[in-house]
């Protein structure tokens, strides 16, 4: 067990970690209201469909001939 090595790989793993709770702390920080059109790749993931969904369509009632 090289106890240096996995206390080398742990200081990286914490230095990565402190990385992203600082990206994310700046997206956060930054959140204000937006203005204008949103990127074509971020409007692909909200564009909603219009309309009923697919098999959802009204279905004949049939008369009983009794």
């Amino acid at each position: 067990m090289d106890v240096a090595r996995i206390l080398a790989e742990l200081r990286r793993d914490r230095e990565r970690v402190d990385e992203a709770i600082v990206s994310l702390e700046q997206l956060v920080r930054n959140r204000g209201p937006r203005r204008g059109k949103p990127p074509a790749w971020m409007a692909a993931l909200t564009t909603k469909r219009r309309g009923r969904p697919p098999g959802s369509k009204k279905k004949k009632k049939t008369s009983l001939s009794n």
